[in-house]
C-alpha cells in the first residue's frame, strides 16, 4: 500500500469536517486589526499592518503559574466569547547563536533586547530561540538590507523541512523595511525557532528588528491544576497551551506544519481537545459549535470507523458537562446512523487502513495496514460506545435508543464471552477501551492488568493521543499509580527533551537518542507535529481523577469528588469551571487540610481519601463530623466509609474546610524497571564495509547490491525470512547508488572483504516517512545482528532506529539515533526472537538509508 495514498485518503475523509476557508477565521486575507484608539498592545507593535489585531483589551490580573510556558497565562480578556476573532501579540527571542560565530556578525545578542542592532558583515546563519512553540510568523527589520537573504522557521534547532511543501524556508516579502516570512495564506506555522540565512554578502547591513508575531483567540484559563509533583502541573499547564494555541476563530486543528491535514478534525483528536477546552478556558460555546458542525448531516459515510464513534463520545461528554439537550437531540441523528453503522462492522475486517485506523502506534498499524489489534480495539470502543449513548439517551427520556444500543453492547458481550479467554486478543490499547467499557468482570480486568499495564515500556503509546486513553483505562481499572508513572513517561519525557507543547508521536526512549530540541525522529504520519492538541488528556486525566472532579448528573447538578493521589503524592488540588459555577477542591494528606467549594445549584458526594491510613477524625469548618460515625454538620446530608475513603453525601453549595486526622502511613510505591528483551550493545564506526571476520559469520543480507530488487543474500539457518520490499513496506524503494567501487565505506561482497564492491541501500521512498525490515526466526534463538548503515551521497544524514517483536508489534529495546554515518556505521544488538526494525530520518536529508543486514552468533 502506498503510504502517501493512504495519507492522502485520510485527508479526503477528514476534509467533510472542513469549515470551507483556510484562511484564519475568514475567507481570503485576514481583516485588517481594529484596535480601539485607547487600546495599548501588551508587547509593543510592528512597524507594518499585520492582519489582526493586538491584545490589549484585558489586563495581566491572573495568577502567576510558573509552571505554564504560556507568556498570557496571567493575562485575562473581559468577557471572551465563541465569536471573538484572533488577536496577535509579539514575542522577542530568548537565546541567539550563529553560524561562524563571530566573523559574519556582530553585536548578535542585541537581537535578545528592545532594541536590535546587528553588523552583518559576511555570509552566515543567526539562529534565535523563542522559548517557546508559538502559532506565529516570523520577521525582520533592516534599513539597509541589499538582499540575498532567506528566512527559515521551526519547530526544533533544524530548519524545518516537511514532504509536502519543502523546507520552510523562503525569500521574505518585503514591506518597508520589514522583511517576513510568510508560508501560506494563513500567516502561522508552528514556531520555536528561527532562522536568517545570509547567503550571499556585497556590502555591511544591519538587523534592527525582530520579533515572533504570535496569534491568539481570546481564552481565560478558568481551569486549574496544581500537586506535589511539578512535573504533573508542569504537563497540565503545557496541554492547556497546545489546545489554546491551536484554536483558531471558529475551530481547533493542530498546527501541523508544513503538511495538508491542518483543518476541522473530528474523532479522536476532537474528543480529546474538545474536552481539554472545557476543562482549561470553559469554552462551552466554542466547543458546542464545533462538534455541530462535524456531526451533520447526518447519513453520509466517511470511513475512519473508530473516529465516527470518538464522535459519539465527544458528544456524550459534552452532555454530562452541560446537560444540553437540545444539543444531543441536534446531533442524535448522525449519532445513531455511527453507532448502527458500528454494528454492521464488528465481525468485519479488512486490510484498509481507511476502515480501521485509530492512531500511529506499530501495534494499531499506523498508515499502512490494519492488524488484528486494530479490529479487537475497534470491537472495544463499539461497545463503550454503544454504552456511554444509552446512558446518555436514558437522561435524556428516549428509551427507545438506550434500549438500542445496551442490546448492541450486550449482544456483543455475550458473543465475545463465548471464549473465555476473549481478553487475551488484546493489546494495551484494546485493554484500555474493554475496561472503559464498563463490562468487565474483576478477574477480566486483572488478568488484562496483568498482561499488559504492568510493563512500563510497552503500556506506553507512540502517540500521546492513545496514551491518553490508556490513562483513562487504567484509572478505571484502580492503577493510578501505574498511570501518573506512564503519564511522567509520555508527557515528561517530551519536556525532557524540551518540547513546550504536547506532540504527535514521540516514544519515551527518543528523548535519551537526541540531543535537546534536535529534529525528531519521522514516522507513518511522516513530518510528526510538535504542537498537536491531541495530546492534551492530562487536562482531563488531572483533574477528572487525581482531583477527582467528575459530574454524576449531566451539568454538575450533582459531583462526585473523590481524589486519587496514589502512593506518591501527597497534595492535590484543581479547578474545573462548569456553566452552574467553579467547582474547586484540594486535598493535602501530609497536612490533613482539604477544601471544597460548591457553586450554587451544584450538590456533591465528597471522599476524603484514606491514602492506606486510618482516619481518626474529620472536622467540617471547625466542627467535628466524622469519627468512625457521622456526626451532623451543615450543608452535609449524611457520610460513610469504604476501604479508600470518608464519603460525605448530599454536600449542599457553599465552603467546606476540613481537617482530617490521619494514622499509619501510605505504604510506597516504586516504579516500575523498564525491561528492554533486546540488548544494544553498541555503535561501531571502525570496521566500515570490512565486515568480514568480525560480523556475519551466520549469514547477511546486502540490499541491492547487484541491482535494484537484487540481494545478495546469504540467510542462517534460523532466519527463515528477511522482508524489506515495496510489498510488505509501503515507503521503501530499492535502488543502487553505484554498481563498482574500491572505496572501504562500500561494503564488502562476502566475508573475504574483497576489493571490490557496491555501494546500495534501501532508503525512505517517501520523505520522512519510516520503512521496515522484517526478520523472521524459525524458533528463540539467540543471535546478534549488526545494522550497516552508510550515508554514501551526504554527510549529515541521521536515522532512527526502533526494534519490534514481529508478531506482538512491542517495542524490544530504546529507541537509537546513528548520526554522522558518511564513513559507515553499525549499530550491533543481542537479539532472541523474529524483529520488525522501523527505520526513519530525523532531520534532513528527509530520508534514511540502511546498506547491510549481517548475523553472528
Amino acid at each position: 500500500m502506498n503510504c502517501r495514498n493512504v495519507f492522502g485518503m485520510l485527508l479526503t475523509y477528514c476534509a467533510m469536517a472542513s469549515m470551507g476557508p483556510t484562511a484564519a477565521g475568514a475567507a481570503g486575507a485576514p481583516a485588517p486589526p481594529t484596535n480601539p484608539a485607547s487600546a495599548v498592545p501588551i508587547w509593543g507593535v510592528s512597524p507594518i499592518v499585520e492582519p489582526y489585531p493586538y491584545v490589549s483589551r484585558g489586563s495581566f490580573s491572573g495568577p502567576a503559574v510558573p509552571a505554564s510556558p504560556d507568556p498570557l497565562v496571567r493575562y485575562r480578556w473581559p468577557n471572551p466569547k465563541a465569536s471573538d476573532g484572533l488577536e496577535i501579540y509579539l514575542r522577542q527571542p530568548e537565546s541567539v547563536t550563529c553560524d561562524p560565530e563571530t566573523s559574519s556578525f556582530t553585536n548578535v545578542k542585541s537581537l535578545l533586547t528592545p532594541t536590535p542592532n546587528v553588523t552583518v558583515s559576511g555570509t552566515g546563519t543567526i539562529r534565535v530561540d523563542f522559548g517557546r512553540e508559538n502559532a506565529g510568523w516570523f520577521e525582520i527589520d533592516s534599513p539597509d538590507c541589499p538582499g540575498g537573504i532567506k528566512l527559515s522557521i521551526s519547530e526544533h534547532k533544524g530548519p524545518e523541512a516537511t514532504p509536502t511543501s519543502g523546507d520552510k524556508t523562503i525569500t521574505p516579502e518585503k514591506i518597508g523595511n520589514t522583511y517576513r516570512a510568510k508560508f501560506n495564506d494563513e500567516f502561522y506555522e508552528g514556531v520555536r525557532f528561527g532562522f536568517i540565512h545570509v547567503n550571499s554578502f556585497t556590502r555591511p547591513w544591519h538587523i534592527t528588528g525582530i520579533r515572533l508575531v504570535c496569534q491568539v483567540k481570546p481564552a481565560n484559563y478558568e481551569g486549574r491544576f496544581d500537586c506535589s509533583d511539578p512535573l504533573l502541573t508542569k504537563i497540565w499547564y503545557q496541554s492547556a497551551y497546545s489546545v489554546k494555541i491551536c484554536n483558531l476563530k471558529d475551530y481547533t486543528t493542530p498546527i501541523l506544519v508544513g503538511r495538508g491535514d491542518r483543518f476541522l478534525w473530528n474523532g479522536l483528536d476532537f474528543y480529546i481537545y474538545n474536552t481539554a477546552n472545557l476543562i482549561a478556558f470553559k469554552n462551552y460555546e466554542y466547543v458546542k459549535q464545533q462538534i455541530i458542525k462535524v456531526n451533520t448531516p447526518p447519513g453520509i459515510e466517511f470511513g475512519l470507523f473508530s473516529y465516527a464513534l470518538y464522535d459519539v463520545l465527544g458528544i456524550c461528554d459534552f452532555y454530562n458537562y452541560t446537560g444540553d439537550a437540545d444539543f444531543v437531540n441536534a446531533c442524535s441523528a448522525m449519532a445513531c446512523h455511527k453507532l448502527n453503522r458500528a454494528n454492521e462492522h464488528f465481525t468485519g475486517y479488512t486490510n484498509k487502513i481507511m476502515d480501521f485506523f485509530m492512531g500511529w502506534d506499530e501495534r494499531l498499524g499506523g498508515s499502512e495496514r490494519a492488524t488484528s489489534y486494530n479490529l479487537w480495539n475497534y470491537r472495544m470502543l463499539c461497545i463503550r460506545a454503544w454504552r456511554e449513548f444509552a446512558k446518555v439517551m436514558e437522561r435524556t427520556g428516549n428509551t427507545a435508543a438506550r434500549d438500542k444500543y445496551n442490546g448492541f453492547a450486550d449482544a456483543r458481550i455475550r458473543e465475545l464471552r463465548q471464549n473465555k479467554t476473549w481478553h487475551s486478543q488484546l493489546d494495551v490499547h484494546g485493554c484500555a477501551e474493554a475496561i472503559q467499557a464498563g463490562f468487565c468482570t474483576r478477574a477480566e480486568i486483572e488478568a488484562m492488568c496483568a498482561a499488559e499495564f504492568t510493563d512500563r515500556v510497552n503500556r506506553v503509546s507512540y502517540s500521546q493521543a492513545n496514551t491518553g486513553l490508556i490513562l483513562q483505562g487504567m484509572a478505571r481499572a484502580g492503577r493510578y499509580d501505574d498511570a501518573i508513572c506512564t503519564l511522567k513517561d509520555q508527557w515528561g519525557a517530551t519536556i525532557q527533551y524540551g518540547g513546550t507543547t504536547t506532540f504527535e508521536i514521540f516514544h519515551p526512549s527518543a528523548k535519551d537518542a537526541l540531543g535537546p530540541n534536535d529534529p525528531p525522529i519521522g514516522g507513518q504520519c511522516g513530518t510528526t507535529s510538535l504542537c498537536h492538541p491531541w495530546g492534551a488528556m492530562p487536562c482531563k486525566y488531572l483533574n477528572e481523577e487525581v482531583v477527582g472532579i467528575k459530574p454524576t448528573t449531566p451539568g454538575f447538578g450533582a459531583v462526585d469528588i473523590f481524589p486519587h493521589l496514589g502512593r506518591k503524592l501527597t497534595w492535590v488540588s484543581g479547578t474545573t469551571p462548569t456553566l452552574k459555577g467553579d467547582i474547586v477542591a484540594s486535598f493535602d494528606v501530609a497536612s490533613g487540610k482539604c477544601s471544597v467549594i460548591l457553586p450554587s445549584g451544584v450538590t456533591a458526594r465528597v471522599g476524603i481519601p484514606k491514602v492506606e491510613r486510618t482516619i481518626k477524625s474529620i472536622t467540617i469548618n471547625g466542627a467535628l463530623a466524622w469519627d468512625g460515625a457521622y456526626h451532623p454538620a451543615p450543608g452535609i446530608g449524611g457520610a460513610g466509609e469504604n476501604a479508600g475513603f470518608v464519603c460525605f453525601t448530599s454536600v449542599q453549595p457553599g465552603n467546606y474546610e476540613f481537617l482530617v486526622s490521619y494514622e499509619g502511613t501510605t505504604p510506597s510505591y516504586t516504579d516500575p524497571v523498564e525491561v528492554f528483551p533486546v540488548r544494544f550493545v553498541g555503535e561501531d564506526a571502525a570496521t566500515q564495509g570490512n565486515w568480514g571476520g568480525i560480523y556475519g559469520s551466520d549469514g547477511y543480507v546486502l540490499p541491492n547490491y547487484d541491482g535494484v530488487g537484487k540481494d545478495v543474500r546469504v540467510l542462517p539457518s534460523y532466519v527463515t525470512s528477511v522482508v524489506c520490499d515495496q510489498e510488505h513496506c509501503a515507503n521503501a524503494f530499492w535502488t543502487t547508488n553505484i554498481h563498482r567501487t574500491t572505496d572501504v565505506r562500500a561494503p564488502a561482497r562476502d566475508r573475504s572483504n574483497s576489493e571490490t564492491r557496491s555501494a546500495a541501500a534501501i532508503y525512505n521512498q517517501y520523505p520522512y516517512l519510516t520503512m521496515f525490515v522484517d526478520i523472521t526466526v524459525s524458533r528463540t534463538h539467540e543471535y546478534t545482528i549488526a545494522l550497516y548503515f552508510l550515508d554514501w551521497d551526504t554527510t549529515t544524514r541521521r536515522a532512527g532506529v526502533e526494534i519490534m517483536d514481529l508478531h506482538t508489534l512491542k517495542q524490544l529495546a530504546p529507541v537509537k539515533v546513528v548520526r554522522d554515518y558518511h564513513a559507515g556505521k553499525y549499530l550491533v544488538y543481542k537479539c532472541n526472537r523474529s524483529v520488525r526494525i522501523r527505520i526513519a530520518a530525523s532531520g534532513k536529508p528527509n530520508n534514511a538509508t540502511l546498506s547491510g543486514i549481517f548475523f553472528s552468533p
